[in-house]
């Protein structure tokens, strides 16, 4: 089933760079810092907030924004963000230079991450570099504004990156117990971040038993927009094939299912003792979920220090539609949006009158010749009548704020006879005086 090239070489040429983009983004390059970021991976902190960016473990920092914010931070603002990478592109980009490949880390919800990150993402993808972006949703506790903040972030940096894998924060705040620190909880999630950007670049840089190139890689996530990735660690008896079922039934999946993927990248990571049969009970799982027509690639490296251990890395890509998760969370939003703007309207019926114009479409009967008009005729008498509804609500406006006594419509100074007004309009508000 597997047409596996048996090499054991290290992978040399791919230029692979992390950049983190705001706090929770340079939170991440620590923790791949802290990981052991090395085998060419250059890792890359930018922020606004200048103190903040003092924290970070990266050996090239970015301070962007300076004119904007002075260097205080965007204030969760992300017009602010967008503006601060805009001013310091130039800056961004000499930083990135010939990269193969760029991961971009973040938190949506805040100023930096989510006005920064499809800035640079843009002009990433204008130069020919894969991008992919690893990015976190707010906790549900952060409130609604930061929660819609992320959203349309999200929509926004799906359509710059090549590939786009969201950590949801509040389903790592499902799993763990109510006695974990905060600060642990954090660093799990920082954690997870990591593992999703070093699970691609180990394909492409450690040592393996199967030869996967960049050129493998670029193949299954160039253009693909919305990925889920997902981890599995066994040991013991069949400890790959349950290392890869754990990966692709991981909570941080945020219950998104594989199945139909068109592309998968499969890295499964063990000792010495890593057997080619184990690769194939991996890889088994995977096949039984794709699509029948899948493009899987298949990396395996060799990492003394896993003793009986095997993690097994799956990053799926390709969907003919957004996972469920994303669809059912864009149907919310827009739900949340609707119920709003029905809301504010039923409160301005409430406490102003029914206009004319609204009087006059009640009153319009809908005839089946109406109906079957042509879609042309139909667009200009919508025109028309919203028209008429904008005359109206500005005529009236004009009525009630004149400054005299509201007595009578018929004493009131503005003449509903005006010539510079269409005549039918003229008899429409005449007759609504009247009334």
């Amino acid at each position: 089933m597997f047409d596996l090239e048996l090499e054991y070489e290290r992978k040399l040429g791919a230029s692979i760079k992390v950049i983190g983009v705001g706090g929770a983004g340079n939170n991440t390059v620590n923790s791949i810092i802290d990981s052991g970021c090395k085998h060419g991976i250059e890792c890359i902190a930018i922020n606004t907030d200048s103190q903040a960016l003092e924290q970070s473990r990266a050996t090239h920092k970015i301070q962007i924004g300076m004119k904007s914010t002075k260097g205080l931070g965007t204030g969760t603002d992300p017009e602010l963000g967008r503006r601060s990478a805009e001013e310091d592109l130039d800056k961004i980009v000499h930083a990135v230079g010939q990269a193969d490949i760029v991961f971009l880390a973040g938190g949506m919800g805040k100023g930096t991450g989510s006005g920064a990150l499809p800035v640079i993402a843009h002009t990433l993808k204008e130069l020919g570099i894969l991008t992919i972006a690893v990015v976190t949703k707010p906790f549900t506790f952060e409130g609604k504004r930061r929660a819609q903040v992320a959203h349309t972030a999200i929509d926004t940096l799906q359509k710059e990156v090549d590939a786009l894998i969201i950590i949801p924060n509040q389903k790592l705040l499902d799993i763990v117990g109510n006695s974990v620190p905060m600060t642990e909880a954090f660093s799990m999630i920082n954690d997870v971040l990591s593992q999703s950007i070093t699970g691609i670049s180990d394909i492409i840089t450690k040592p393996g038993h199967i030869n996967v190139d960049f050129a493998d890689v670029r193949a299954i996530i160039k253009d693909t927009g919305l990925a889920i990735m997902g981890t599995g660690k066994a040991s013991g008896p069949e400890r790959a094939r349950q290392a890869a079922l754990t990966a692709i039934t991981s909570p941080i999946l945020e219950n998104m299912d594989i199945e139909g993927a068109k592309g998968v990248v499969l890295n499964i990571t063990g000792g010495k003792d890593l057997g080619l049969h184990e690769i194939s009970d991996a890889a088994s799982v995977i096949y039984a979920k794709a699509d029948e027509n899948a493009n899987i690639i298949i990396g395996s490296v060799i990492d003394e220090s896993m003793a009986d251990e095997v993690s097994v890395t799956v990053i799926a890509t390709g969907f003919n539609s957004l996972p469920k998760p994303h669809v059912q969370a864009q149907a919310i939003a827009s739900e949340q949006i609707a119920q709003q703007q029905q809301s504010a309207a039923q409160q301005i019926v409430h406490e102003q009158p029914v206009s004319a114009a609204t009087q006059l479409k009640e009153q319009k009967p809908h005839t089946a010749a109406v109906e079957a008009a042509p879609a042309r005729h139909r667009a200009a008498e919508l025109e028309k009548e919203a028209f008429e509804a904008e005359f109206l609500k500005e005529f009236k406006h004009e009525l009630t704020t004149k400054e005299q006594p509201k007595t009578d419509a018929h004493e009131l100074s503005v003449n509903p006879l005006d010539l510079d007004v269409p005549a039918y309009l003229r008899r429409k508000s005449a007759d609504q005086i009247q009334e």
